[in-house]
């Protein structure tokens, strides 16, 4: 049997952001395809985390610059380890080349960090985020990483252009990797609650993702009070994970503006809800809380960023508003017209069914860590600036990683 070393972020919280749910795609998906598979993070256990061992997983926590990692690598021997973002590949990459060097290493970037940061700068000072990121140790270090694996798992075509076409990276090290979902059929939306079941406008997202936080202000101040005025009777929902006190201080009965905190069920809100709104202005990647509205059949209302990777040529399942006043009339007008919103709604099964097949890429990403499993030392050759990165980053790092276990070995 084949394994798989997983190294995780933070544990795989499903429930409660979109890269929670993208983790346990690919841990299923490696289970499925008969691996053995090891999750391993530096981070503490948390009440929302899944439980990995249900779905035979063995977990392990790890240490930085602990030599223990090095004998958990010599003992479990891994074909493939995932890094679970660059950073992970950062302090832990190293090591695994040099006790496993014949481990496929797979970069999964949930979504490019350098470009969402770099669209946060800019949406702050108001500049162009091309001018931030290609300036940017942050950009260097996630291309670095890039190169050092065998393969990166991209989640959003427009990253996946802006890599090959920007930055000139080899597309064999390359892989498109969207959310992987089950196709609805026509019998599984048509049980879902209709328009006249359905009330009030949601939006939902970790408070600890920044643009979720930026999105949900916006609405507060900005979006609400107009639609309010138009549609007094309906009110704004608010459900996330780790809501601080900020977040609860926007609660408003009267205003009709609710913070829920976390949902226990994400599709059972959506699915009482009739819009869905994300006016997001900066972020990168996929944004989840789209796709799981259409999947539950609640058009949506947000912006080129917020849309962007998802739809492709087809249309939207509601509508794309960069401006604050088209987005509040766009958002009045899906909530009120019956036959609108039900179109809008099988626009969204559209685009699940034909942008996220579940069967099709699972199948794109077999094939494609099969063919480097069988052409290993070529496909490593032909990625020379990836070995030299190796050299240099392993020079650096193991030298002060040995530094850093000699320091705390003196401290106990």
């Amino acid at each position: 049997m084949s394994r798989v070393l997983v190294i995780g972020y933070v544990w795989p919280e499903p429930t409660s952001s979109a890269a929670g749910t993208r983790m346990m795609q690919l841990l299923k998906f490696f289970r499925n395809d008969g691996y053995e598979v090891l999750f391993s993070t530096t981070t503490r256990e948390t009440e929302n985390k899944a439980d990995l061992d249900s779905i035979g997983i063995r977990t392990e926590k790890i240490k930085l610059n602990d030599p223990e990692f090095d004998k958990l690598l010599e003992e479990f021997q891994p074909d493939m380890v995932l890094f679970d973002r660059f950073m992970m590949e950062e302090q832990f990459g190293w090591r695994v080349d040099n006790m496993c060097p014949k481990a496929i290493k797979i970069l999964d970037t949930e979504d490019l960090h350098f470009l969402r940061k770099a669209r946060e700068i800019a949406y702050k000072k108001n500049e162009k985020a091309e001018k931030i990121y290609f300036n940017s140790d942050l950009t260097k270090r996630e291309i670095a990483a890039i190169y050092r694996c065998d393969l990166s798992l991209i989640i959003s075509e427009a990253e996946m252009k802006l890599l090959l076409s920007e930055f000139r990276i080899p597309k064999e090290i390359l892989l498109y990797l969207p959310y992987l979902i089950e196709n609805i059929s026509e019998s599984e939306y048509k049980d879902l609650p209709d328009f006249e079941e359905r009330n009030d406008f949601i939006s939902i997202g970790n408070f600890l993702h920044e643009p979720n936080w930026n999105a949900v202000l916006y609405i507060k101040e900005k979006i609400w009070p107009q639609i309010r005025k138009k549609l007094p009777e309906a009110k704004m929902q608010i459900y996330g994970a780790y809501a601080t006190e900020k977040v609860y201080n926007l609660h408003d009965e009267k205003s009709g503006f609710i913070v829920n905190g976390q949902a226990e069920d994400s599709s059972e809100v959506m699915q009482k809800a009739r819009i869905c709104l994300a006016p997001i202005r900066f972020g990168a990647g996929l944004k989840g809380k789209l796709i799981e509205a259409m999947q539950n059949g609640t058009p949506s209302v947000t912006t080129s960023i917020g849309a962007e990777g998802i739809n492709s040529e087809l249309s939207w399942n509601g509508f794309i508003a960069d401006s604050e006043n088209e987005f509040i009339a766009r958002a009045v007008e899906l909530y009120s017209e019956k036959n609108l919103w039900r179109q809008k709604q099988i626009t969204g099964f559209e685009i699940i069914n034909s942008r996220f097949s579940k069967e099709q890429f699972e199948s794109n990403l077999k094939s494609r860590l099969e063919e480097i499993k069988n052409n290993i030392v070529a496909h490593r050759r032909m990625n020379f600036t990836g070995e030299m990165l190796k050299h240099h980053l392993h020079k650096s790092t193991y030298f002060m990683s040995r530094f850093i276990e000699e320091k705390n070995r003196n401290r106990n």
